[in-house]
């Protein structure tokens, strides 16, 4: 039944209006990709009122192109820029920056791109073998396995900056506290807000990663000096620009990464709430932690832009599992996604598949080809998006800030936001000086609300015997021995080395 509606969808979205629709969501959802600080989250905000008047099918073409194909432009500027255009590519800048410092841009593009296409694909084909089983596997996930999932996910970041790990349980903690600014959900009393009622619902997301990410970086560009691509005395980027066809042949080199991190991408896109920015880390971190030598990760190593990439467009397949299936949005884009299908008549819930499955597969499909063409256009102009890195930064630096700014305005049309994200660039920027790792940070704040409602949940149902409830439900205790596993690695692999060292 699910093949035949795919073939339908296919067919669909090959004749008629509904390709203008899909190529041209294509196009905008990467040029809101490649601008730092916009996204697809931005990008389908304001299409809502755009597919008002449209048929649903073709809604759900327009939607499926942007939701597709703002990674792969959000990972040029995090490549290029070492600033990532969408939250999930921030895993990408771990060694996608190094090698564009080494005037390997072409190579990390080429990689980005075939791995965002084929995460895409390999998501879409999880996806329907998931979908008979997606209802027994979301349910089974209560507010235990939520909170163990996010303590995981901390964990796992924490332990992938090698050699930090005690900066990076800082950075954590103090994502941890932010995520606690604002009303107690479920005291409802007010938290650390100073008495001011912007923070009554809590520290903003988009402004904090635009301002720890986009502007932070800026900075420190501008201090510098030069082009992007400069080394010290050494312009890497006034070197021939070869290696995009390399880039690609890597992801089938090593294509091993390529499925790991399509399948966890699968995975948490369809867990609600943890979305594309937990799945890359999580396919960094495990890729990082299996590797024979971890120590290439963060120089400029290409399976550290394979395993985020393909986990980054994986994880929009998944993530319309608790969305269309139970209402409940697997990440942000599919947040504002749910605006659209209420919209058009579609009401969220288990009977939306039996009703509008035209619509559901056509966004699938949509979303798959969209992972794909973006690519095929982003390896077209490759060789042009590399002169990026020879710009001064004289130049790159204000209109960033200024885009970024604008980007975050444009949400909520609040000049509290833009203080918020320079407030936090200059944060960021204080944590790049000092060697802090940000992205702790970030993660923490996303996955602290999560935590905090899980944990009191879990207190309340086992009636302060949360660790007792916990070690009787199977995917907690899995979970939590994950965990343990995770944070205890590291501690066993520089036992290893000690040993061996003594043996030599």
């Amino acid at each position: 039944m699910g093949f035949e509606a795919l073939l339908q969808a296919l067919a669909d979205i090959a004749g008629g209006g509904g390709i203008i629709y899909f190529l041209s969501g294509i196009v905008l959802g990467l040029c809101f990709g490649v601008i730092p600080g916009l996204g697809g989250t931005t990008a389908l905000a304001l299409l809502i009122p755009v597919t008002y008047g449209m048929v649903p099918l073709d809604a759900m073409y327009l939607a499926g192109g942007v939701m597709g194909s703002t990674a792969f432009g959000g990972s040029i500027s995090a490549i290029l820029l070492n600033t990532p255009g969408t939250a999930p590519n921030a895993a990408t800048t771990f060694d996608g920056y190094p090698l564009a410092r080494q005037g390997k841009a072409g190579l990390a593009i080429g990689a980005a791109a075939c791995a965002s296409s084929m995460g895409g694909v390999i998501g879409l084909l999880t996806l329907i073998l998931f979908i008979p089983i997606a209802k027994a596997i979301v349910l089974s996930f209560g507010p235990a396995e939520f909170f163990l999932l996010t303590i995981l996910g901390l964990t796992a970041i924490a332990v992938s900056v090698r050699g930090k790990m005690l900066r990076g349980l800082i950075a954590g903690a103090v994502g941890l506290t932010l995520a606690f600014v604002g009303s107690d959900m479920i005291l409802g009393d007010l938290r650390f807000t100073g008495g001011l009622n912007y923070l009554w619902d809590g520290v903003p997301l988009v402004p904090t990663l635009t301002g720890m990410f986009a502007i932070s970086q800026m900075i420190e560009l501008a201090l510098k000096g030069g082009s992007v691509a400069t080394v010290g005395d050494k312009d890497v980027a006034a070197m021939k620009i070869t290696g995009v066809g390399e880039g690609v042949l890597a992801v089938f080199r090593h294509w091993p990464v390529l499925l790991r991190g399509s399948v966890i991408g699968t995975l948490i896109g369809a867990i609600p709430g943890l979305g594309g920015t937990v799945a890359s880390f999580l396919a960094y971190s495990s890729t990082v932690q299996t590797d024979k030598h971890p120590e290439t990760y963060g120089k400029g190593n290409i399976r550290g832009v394979i395993a985020p990439e393909s986990a980054n467009n994986a994880k929009d397949g998944g993530s319309l599992i608790p969305t269309v299936a139970f209402g409940i949005p697997g990440s942000a884009e599919t947040a504002i996604f749910l605006g659209i299908l209420v919209l058009h008549g579609m009401d969220p819930g288990p009977m939306i598949l039996l009703q509008h499955e035209g619509e559901i597969y056509g966004l699938i499909v949509a979303i798959t080809l969209a992972s794909v063409g973006a690519s095929l256009l982003g390896l077209a102009i490759s060789r042009f998006l590399v002169l990026i890195t020879r710009i001064d930064v004289g130049i790159v630096a204000p209109v960033v800030i200024a885009v970024s700014l604008t980007g975050v305005y444009v949400l909520e049309g609040r000049m509290a936001d833009v203080l918020l994200t320079m407030i936090m660039g200059l944060v960021g920027y204080l944590m790049i000086r000092f060697d802090y790792p940000r992205l702790t940070l970030v993660i923490a704040l996303v996955l602290g609300e999560t935590a905090e409602r899980s944990f009191h949940q879990v207190q309340q149902i086992s009636d302060g015997h949360a660790l007792q409830f916990i070690l009787g439900r199977p995917v907690a205790t899995i979970l939590l021995l994950a965990t343990l596993m995770t944070f205890l690695l590291p501690v066993a692999r520089k036992l290893l080395e000690k040993r061996k060292v003594l043996r030599n």
